[in-house]
């Protein structure tokens, strides 16, 4: 039995436990109208190694450390990709450019921030009695936020892109930047040298400086090729695993020069932003990304012990609130001095008093090196996670508070004609071959914006050479029309001359309930017919439209004049359409 036991599938019970949660318990408390984050925090609680185990060893003569995962390490370990992954999106809806515009944000007020709330927490520690090292530890450690919760909560919500989701990801960047100097200030703490902590400070600026820059260049210059050599078997397993080996690959080397994980991960995705493969990459990545920041929701549910609730009830609620409201008021003054509106100023900062996950990692080290008691860390990591869940349960009422504090503010330029009140659409165009660039071509003369697609890395690299905006990307996939923006566009055009492919491409567009108007490309009448019942807006027969424009130049070339000649088509063209579509039964 131990042989077999020996040789098992490592973590295959926890990844069982994690299904289970993921498939079934969550979506039941989702259903219940718990946020999926708060979900997996509570999931947690329940199978960690404070929940269920610590009631009673069986229940009807079931173990129930069958049932539970009492060790959050190895879990814990595979659960920071998630964060990895995320942050790798984040990087790919950003580019070079607008970071680089987002840098005062980014330095000046994520640096004050993290400078500032670390100070002021140090103070609030040494006035209720912790030593001067475990008071400079605390301080460091719960500076920072939650970035895997408050970007999640943000793209659910769709305020990523609003000028307060702006601000927030600009602090939490920084945030991340700072784990590594807050890591080595503990450090030194516990050690007690403080040469030894200006000289790692130094190092690990000294190594961001050079890999930084040098993963950015060079990602630029191997990523294009590799990618579209890859692009070009047309084979999505393919695909995936490069873009895999590209993210974690990246990752790895930032941990190894002594930087974050997330940090990496988020370069890899500045590669990526400028380049033609950024939707197809969103979409393969997109599962990964969901399924393993759900087990990182879940490794930190299983760190909260509830019997610290329980015995000290007085003691955590003063932790939460104090901590809440120093980060809070913070960010807050620091965003109005920013110039930031009050809007975005409360946003910010009641999304962001949370503890964040790096906070544990920096209190786990304080405490294996003796800077703080196991006592007082465990009141903190409980209440790292009572923040986290408080923050996913009142993120909506924060989001409406700021929606009101906007409308009261100062009221908005209006627009100087009723087009710039509009939303500007663009159009989408699937396969960019004779009859794509034909189209993108009408519409640069017409200069209406579009975004074309196609499964050639050839050919997408080249168009792109000379302006044209098309990514690489799989359009029989409905999630890289989404990411392409589908849904907003205002008209998809699929010139494929297959028309099995256009016929699948319409079919999950209408079942995914995208109802933008769509023009499709048929071959022949019976291609047509299939089209509009499967709801083509506009559909263009290639034979139809070749006997039209021969029998107008036919009318021509016997003495017709060209005016009538073209009257005489358009009505034959639209009779033809008219039968077409009522043999659809449209």
């Amino acid at each position: 039995m131990e042989h077999e036991v020996a040789h098992g599938i490592p973590y295959i019970k926890e990844a069982l436990i994690f299904l289970v949660s993921a498939g079934i318990f969550v979506p039941v408390l989702q259903r219940i109208g718990l946020n999926p984050i708060l979900g997996y925090l509570v999931a947690g609680v329940i199978v960690g190694p404070f929940g269920i185990v610590s009631l009673a060893d069986s229940v009807f003569g079931i173990p129930l450390d069958m049932l539970a995962i009492p060790e959050q390490e190895g879990v814990g370990q595979i659960a920071e990709l998630g964060v990895v992954f995320l942050l790798f999106l984040i990087g790919l809806e950003l580019s070079g450019p607008r970071l680089w515009a987002m840098r005062k944000l980014v330095f000046g007020l994520g640096g004050a921030q993290v400078l500032l709330t670390a100070v002021a927490l140090t103070a609030v520690g040494r006035m209720a009695g912790l030593g001067p090292e475990a008071s400079v530890a605390v301080g460091a450690s719960l500076a920072l936020s939650s970035t895997a919760i408050v970007v999640q909560l943000l793209v659910n919500s769709g305020r990523f892109a609003a000028p307060s989701g702006r601000v927030m990801f600009a602090i939490l960047l920084m945030q991340d930047i700072a784990v590594v100097p807050v890591l080595l200030v503990i450090g030194a703490l516990g050690a007690n040298e403080a040469t030894e902590l200006w000289r790692s400070l130094f190092f690990s600026i000294l190594t961001a400086a050079i890999l930084i820059p040098l993963i950015l260049l060079a990602g630029r210059s191997v990523i294009g090729p590799v990618f579209r050599f890859v692009g070009a078997r047309r084979d999505r397993d393919m695909f995936t695993a490069a873009a895999l080996l590209v993210i974690i690959g990246t990752a790895a080397a930032t941990q190894i020069a002594g930087l974050s994980m997330a940090l990496g991960a988020f370069l890899a995705g500045l590669v990526f932003a400028d380049t033609e493969f950024r939707h197809q990459l969103e979409a393969e990545i997109e599962p990964f990304k969901g399924l393993l920041l759900g087990l990182f929701f879940l490794s930190v549910g299983m760190t909260i012990d509830p019997r610290v609730i329980i015995d000290a009830p007085l003691t955590l609620l003063a932790v939460v609130v104090t901590i809440i409201a120093v980060k809070a008021g913070v960010i807050f003054v620091l965003a109005l001095l920013a110039r930031q509106p009050l809007a975005v100023a409360v946003e910010s900062a009641l999304m962001l008093g949370q503890i964040g996950e790096f906070s544990l990692v920096g209190l786990s080290l304080a405490m294996s090196l003796g800077v703080i008691e196991p006592d007082v860390a465990r009141i903190f990591v409980v209440a790292a996670g009572v923040t986290m869940a408080l923050t996913t349960a009142v993120a909506a009422p924060i989001r409406h508070l700021a929606i009101w504090l906007e409308a009261r503010g100062a009221p908005r330029t209006p627009p100087t004609s009723l087009a710039a009140a509009k939303e500007e659409g663009h159009v989408i165009i699937a396969g960019f071959g004779r009859i794509g660039q034909s189209i993108g071509h009408l519409m640069d003369e017409r200069r209406i914006p579009y975004t074309a697609l196609d499964r050639d890395p050839h050919e997408v690299a080249r168009a792109r050479r000379t302006g044209k905006s098309i990514y690489f990307g799989d359009v029989r996939r409905t999630d890289v029309l989404k990411n392409a923006g589908a849904g907003k566009a205002r008209a998809v055009i699929l010139t494929m001359d297959n028309p099995a492919a256009n016929a699948a491409v319409l079919e999950a567009m209408r079942r995914a309930g995208i109802d933008t108007p769509v023009v499709v490309r048929a071959r022949d009448v019976a291609d047509a017919r299939a089209l509009y019942s499967l709801g083509a807006d506009q559909v263009v027969m290639e034979a139809f439209e070749a006997s039209l424009q021969m029998g107008e130049e036919t009318l021509v070339t016997l003495g017709f004049p060209r005016e009538a000649a073209h009257a005489v088509i358009a009505e034959q063209r639209e009779a033809g359409k008219r039968d077409v579509a009522d043999g659809a039964g449209r």
